[in-house]
């Protein structure tokens, strides 16, 4: 490697990605062809993926230590960036606080599907009968046709989305507090809570833009580039 390849490698920035209810550290592997200018570190709570063997982590603020942990672990500098989707985007930017606290600053973060701390939904998703607990995860449209129609899968996935769900039950969760670093957020423009996406500008002391794109909640499949191009606008105009 030349010296010029050794100084890109050294700018490029780390992107730590938080997955969704149910998700692992695979839930990003659609967008991973589109982020390659990133060094990225797909993120994972245990009970699932590589850490299928330890016990699922049913209190917000324990996972968040423990997304929090893994950010210390991998991180290499103070050139990085958060981006998470849905229960993701909470613990993003939780983990932004707790990293602030310890005076180190993501440059920024992107949030999608989520819109921000404070906002109440009318339903504590963890708490319907599995019928319909199947039937709105079928509706947030996050969930393959083939896991529904296959009970023994389903129900391999159905305590880890229940134990997920809780935690981002926004009746309890109080996440309060600013951050310094600037917000991204993005939604769909057929989620139920859009239009408070501008929720997010009361919860940074930087720069504030969101976009709303065309989608349900999961909306980051058929947008991968998109998003993608907006983390990678966004790195530019704060370089």
């Amino acid at each position: 490697m030349n010296g010029n390849s050794e100084k890109h490698e050294n700018r490029r920035r780390q992107l730590f990605l938080f997955h969704f209810a149910g998700g692992s550290r695979y839930s990003f592997e659609f967008m991973m062809p589109f982020l390659a200018d990133f060094e990225v570190i797909a993120l994972e709570l245990p009970g699932r993926g590589n850490r299928i063997n330890e016990n699922l982590t049913k209190d917000f603020e324990e996972a968040a230590c423990d997304f929090f942990g893994q950010v210390l672990k991998s991180l290499k500098g103070l050139n990085f960036v958060l981006y998470g989707h849905s229960l993701g985007a909470l613990f993003a930017f939780r983990v932004c606080q707790l990293l602030e606290q310890r005076n180190v600053f993501p440059t920024y973060i992107v949030v999608s599907g989520n819109p921000g701390p404070g906002i109440t939904l009318d339903k504590n998703l963890s708490e319907l009968k599995r019928d319909d607990f199947v039937s709105e995860l079928i509706n947030l449209g996050g969930i393959p046709h083939e896991i529904v129609e296959d009970s023994d899968t389903l129900d391999f996935f159905i305590p880890i989305l229940r134990s997920d769900f809780g935690m981002a039950d926004y009746k309890k969760l109080k996440l309060v507090g600013v951050i310094n670093a600037p917000i991204y957020a993005l939604m769909g423009d057929k989620e139920e809570s859009v239009n408070e996406i501008t929720n997010w500008k009361n919860f940074t002391r930087a720069d504030f833009q969101c976009n709303v794109l065309d989608g349900n909640h999961f909306f980051i499949y058929e947008q991968a580039e998109r998003i993608a191009n907006v983390i990678k606008s966004f790195n530019l105009r704060n370089n």
